[in-house]
């Protein structure tokens, strides 16, 4: 089998004979192999074995047939590298042992040390780069999401403790986001170098900020993350997460390739909020994959149909895939958005022609 590029020709908004589709958390509990995986190690654990880290990463592409792998890792992994004592726990999600409460506390965190601390990550990605035939996606947590987890301690539904850090200590805010935009930056440009084909800034909760405030408090560093690493071939997308169709139109000045957007927001209006400067991902409500097979075909022709209008879509869902969603009609949509894209796309090129 020849190397399948799809997904990086549609990020770079070229011409692609079926739109490519990889899942957010396509590794992950909905696969029984990955739950008996998962009985015997926890997250962190596989992440630090490569071999292991490897497979779990590559069981989704050969068991759904997408056009891209997604790097088993955790948005949490490279904390551990500035100073920051966490554990991932079953049902709740990372939890900080030593949670940022004060100026002192950001100035104690450490500059990443990504090839003494992570090597175990950067070695998985060789290993995939070797083994794969589709293009590797890595990813980092964007520092809006990862202070949302360093400040309240844990995940949270109205990121209290952070909105009041932010607006009562401005100071302080500025100098975390500057270390993690630092943490971001050398963790994904070492990424990159060990093999990683494209990359995901995932700012899952950042669309808890007004528009106002995402300009004042975190677009900078976002700005400079993607400025930074613009030097890099490699396609570059930007996730920021649910509820973040208002904030779309901030993104104009970003140098991304890609944007994924949520399902609240249509492709068609994600393109038009964004000037039509984008590839765009998405954006399948993960919980339409509780429905009948012809549903769930019913919802991804409508996206599909308004993807392929424009160069450059990539199907995905709107957030990550939930451990209740079924193996066997993630394989059976991959198939239909395949066979429906090729047709969708040959009918608009024929249509196209006779235009001329």
């Amino acid at each position: 089998m020849s190397y399948n590029d799809r997904f990086i020709r549609a990020s770079r908004k070229e011409q692609v004979d079926r739109v490519p589709v990889w899942y957010m958390r396509q590794a992950g509990r909905y696969d029984p192999e990955y739950r008996k995986i998962k009985e015997k190690y926890s997250l962190l654990e596989i992440c630090k074995q490569p071999e292991l880290a490897a497979e779990v990463t590559l069981m989704p592409v050969r068991k759904l047939g997408v056009d891209a792998a997604i790097l088993y890792s955790d948005i949490m992994n490279p904390v551990a590298s500035i100073g920051i004592d966490f554990d991932i726990v079953a049902n709740v999600g990372p939890v900080i042992h030593n949670p940022i409460q004060s100026a002192g506390d950001v100035e104690r965190l450490k500059p990443i040390d990504v090839e003494g601390d992570l090597g175990h990550v950067l070695e998985t990605i060789r290993i995939l780069d070797r083994e794969l035939e589709v293009p590797l996606i890595t990813f980092a947590g964007a520092p809006f999401t990862i202070a949302s987890y360093l400040i309240e301690g844990r995940p949270s539904k109205n990121y209290l403790r952070t909105k009041a850090l932010m607006y009562s200590e401005p100071k302080v805010w500025h100098e975390l986001m500057r270390k993690l935009g630092d943490m971001v930056i050398a963790y994904l440009r070492a990424h990159m170098a060990n093999g990683g084909k494209a990359f995901q800034l995932f700012d899952s909760w950042v669309g808890a900020l007004t528009p106002a405030d995402f300009r004042t408090y975190v677009l900078p560093t976002i700005e400079r993350i993607f400025a930074e690493l613009s030097d890099l071939p490699q396609p570059k997308i930007y996730f920021p997460g649910v509820s973040s169709g208002e904030l779309l139109p901030e993104l104009r000045e970003l140098q991304a390739d890609v944007i994924g957007l949520d399902w609240r927001v249509s492709i068609q209006e994600g393109r038009r909020r964004l000037n039509h400067q984008y590839a765009v991902q998405g954006n399948l409500d993960p919980t339409v994959l509780t429905a009948p097979m012809p549903v769930i075909e019913q919802y991804a022709a409508q996206i599909i149909d308004q993807g392929v209008s424009e160069p450059g879509f990539i199907f995905n869902l709107g957030h990550g895939l939930f451990p209740e969603a079924s193996l066997e009609k993630l394989a059976e949509l991959t198939s239909f958005i395949h066979t429906y894209s090729e047709k969708a796309i040959a009918s608009k090129r024929k249509e196209e022609k006779e235009h001329v």
